[in-house]
């Protein structure tokens, strides 16, 4: 059960959507007290862009492990600049590669310790790299490549054992939208005292497959255009242009 009535963020909606006015200080202090029962359940971090909201209008199941989310964040600037207009509160952008970032940078205090899930095999290893080259501190515990097929129950007993074993703080889950956000709802139980946050495209930016935009592009609104242009068109066309289409019209209809 999330605890997101206790929490007491100003809340917005997009398309049936609860999405939360919070901020990175507030986001550390909450994992610190979560992270502080090892043997509770784990937490889910959910970071929730246009794409994921427009899915969710469709698909009853996402749109529960959204709205169940123990904090539900804005992945987009227009999302982030409504809210700050709209609800007159400090937001910052939850996005997964900013937030993995934060999070990287503060465990330099807190000693947060990371697990990676997700990625193909070259690519996680090249993430895990990534980051402890930027982050001789990040104290990364584990990593697996599932791989392409459903796994069977005793393998995933087998995964769910070692990272219980390993007891990470953090677990980065990289396996695309929606099937990352089934992941996470399907183990929040199963593995004990984590946070988890659904990381998709990060695994493909930080193990070097997609190149990242440029930071005076991602704060301008339009990394969507920068991503679109440089590498999985036709895939990402249907995600940024039909999509987003889609997004605008329903949410100018619920305005």
């Amino acid at each position: 059960m999330s605890e997101r009535k206790s929490l007491k963020f100003p809340i917005a909606n997009f398309l049936g959507i609860g999405i939360d006015a919070v901020t990175y200080d507030q986001i550390f202090l909450l994992i610190d007290n979560w992270i502080s029962d090892k043997d509770g359940r784990s937490h889910h971090i959910a970071c929730i862009n246009a794409f994921c909201v427009t899915l969710a209008f469709s698909n009853p199941r996402l749109a529960q492990i959204y709205n169940s989310a123990d904090v539900v964040g804005p992945d987009g600037l227009p999302f982030v600049k409504w809210i700050r207009c709209m609800l007159g509160v400090p937001c910052d952008r939850i996005a997964a590669p900013d937030t993995i970032l934060e999070l990287a940078r503060h465990s330099e205090k807190t000693g947060y310790t990371f697990y990676l899930y997700g990625g193909a095999p070259d690519i996680v290893v090249k993430m895990k790299d990534y980051l402890e080259m930027r982050f001789p501190h990040m104290k990364i515990v584990g990593y697996f490549s599932p791989p392409f097929r459903v796994i069977t129950p005793q393998e995933d007993e087998a995964i769910c054992a070692e990272i219980n074993a390993l007891k990470p703080d953090i677990i980065c889950v990289g396996l695309g939208t929606p099937k990352q956000d089934y992941w996470i709802e399907d183990h929040l139980y199963k593995i004990k005292g984590s946070v988890l946050i659904a990381s998709g495209a990060t695994f493909d930016f930080f193990g070097g497959r997609i190149k990242m935009a440029p930071e005076f592009i991602r704060k301008s609104g339009f990394e969507w255009m920068y991503r679109l242009f440089s590498k999985d068109f036709t895939r990402l066309f249907h995600r940024y242009v039909n999509m987003n289409i889609m997004f605008l019209w329903n949410f100018a209809l619920q305005v």
